[in-house]
C-alpha cells in the first residue's frame, strides 16, 4: 500500500505542467542565440525606428544579432502579451511604449498582462515630446485660434492618432477636456497611416510626436501649434507648449523602455542594460536622437523604469478615469 501511494503521488508530480525554468548557468552564457525585440506596432513609426537604430549598434556588445519584429494591434497589447508569455531567458525583448506599459492596463476592460508584474524592466530609453499639428488647410495659426474655430465649428475637426488607447488617441481626450472643444477622434493602425490621412486631408490635426512630425514641419507639409508636454522642445525651442497658449495642467508624452519577460535572470538584465546603455552612449545614436528631439533618461538602471512605469501606469488610470475612455 505504501508502495502504491508513492508511485501515485509520483504519477500526479510528472503530471505537473512543466514551468520554465532559466538556470545560473544559462544566465551566465546568454545570449546563446540572436536575441528577438517585439516591436507592437506596425512599421514606419517612430516606436519602430528608434529600435531599429539601437539594434544596430547592440549587436557588438552581445556577439547575437538583434532581430527587430513587428507584432501589432490593440494598441500594443498583442506584442506585450507575447512578451510576457515568452521564456524569461532574455531572449525576447519588448521595446514598450506608454500604451503597453501604463496606459493601457486602464484603457481595456480585458488585459492579459500587468505592466508592473508581467515584465522585468531592463532600461529607460527616455521620452519624446508629442507635439499638436495641423493640416495647413485649416485657418489656424495658434492654440488659441483653434480652439475658438473648433467652437465656432462644432463637430467638424478630426484628429488622428495611432490606434484606440494610443497617447495620441488620449492626448485628444484630455485636450477636449480641458479646452472645452468637440475633436472627433479617427483611429488608424500605427502612426504612418495618420500621418498619411494627415497630409492629404482627410483628417485636420494629430497630437503626434516631435520625431514623426519635424521632417514635415521643416517641410511646410505641417504646420505645428504647440508642444504638448510641461517644457518645450529641443527640437523646437521656439514653439511654445499647449499650456503656455492657455490649454492649464496639459502634459503629455511618449515613453520608451525595455522590457524583458518577469522572472529574467537578473545576472542577464544587467549584461542586457550594460548593452543597450552602451549602445545609448554611441556618438551616433545620441546625434540622431538628439535631432530628432528625443529626451534621453537621466537614470537607465532598470530600477528606475520599473518605478518610471509604475507612477505613469497610477497616472494613465487617473487620466482614463477622468476622461471616461475605455476600449473592449
Amino acid at each position: 500500500m505504501k508502495l502504491l501511494k508513492t508511485l501515485v503521488l509520483a504519477a500526479g508530480v510528472c503530471a505537473l505542467p512543466a514551468l520554465p525554468i532559466v538556470s545560473t548557468a544559462q544566465a551566465q552564457a546568454f545570449p546563446t542565440k540572436p536575441i528577438s525585440l517585439i516591436i507592437p506596432f506596425p512599421p514606419g513609426g517612430p516606436t519602430d525606428a528608434m529600435a531599429r537604430t539601437l539594434a544596430a549598434e547592440i549587436k557588438g556588445s552581445l556577439g547575437q544579432p538583434v532581430i527587430v519584429e513587428n507584432r501589432a494591434g490593440a494598441g500594443g497589447n498583442i506584442g506585450a502579451d507575447f512578451v510576457a508569455r515568452a521564456l524569461p531567458d532574455g531572449h525576447t525583448l519588448l521595446f514598450g511604449t506608454s500604451g503597453p506599459l501604463a496606459i493601457n492596463a486602464s484603457l481595456y476592460r480585458k488585459i492579459s498582462y500587468d505592466p508592473t508584474t508581467s515584465f522585468a524592466p531592463v532600461i529607460q530609453i527616455g521620452q519624446l515630446p508629442n507635439i499638436l499639428v495641423v493640416n495647413p488647410s485649416l485657418p489656424v495659426k495658434d492654440v488659441r485660434e483653434l480652439i475658438a474655430y473648433s467652437k465656432a465649428h462644432p463637430g467638424r475637426l478630426s484628429y488622428a492618432s495611432s490606434g484606440n488607447g494610443a497617447s495620441s488617441h488620449l492626448a485628444g481626450v484630455l485636450f477636449n477636456g480641458i479646452a472645452g472643444t468637440d475633436l472627433q477622434h479617427v483611429p488608424y493602425k500605427g502612426t504612418g497611416p495618420a500621418l498619411n490621412d494627415l497630409l492629404g486631408g482627410q483628417v485636420s490635426m494629430s497630437f503626434t510626436d516631435v520625431l514623426t512630425a519635424l521632417p514635415y514641419i521643416k517641410a511646410g507639409k505641417l504646420r505645428p501649434l504647440g508642444i504638448a508636454t510641461a517644457q518645450r522642445s529641443q527640437a523646437l525651442p521656439d514653439l511654445p507648449t499647449l499650456a503656455e497658449q492657455g490649454v492649464t495642467g496639459y502634459d503629455v508624452s511618449v515613453f520608451f523602455g525595455i522590457v524583458a519577460p518577469a522572472g529574467t535572470p537578473p545576472e542577464t538584465i544587467a549584461r542586457l542594460n550594460k548593452a543597450f546603455t552602451e549602445a545609448l552612449a554611441t556618438p551616433k545614436v545620441k546625434q540622431l536622437f538628439a535631432s530628432q528631439g528625443f529626451e534621453p533618461a537621466t537614470d537607465a538602471s532598470p530600477q528606475q523604469l520599473g518605478r518610471f512605469i509604475a507612477a505613469e501606469t497610477a497616472k494613465w488610470k487617473d487620466v482614463v478615469k477622468k476622461s471616461g475612455a475605455q476600449l473592449d
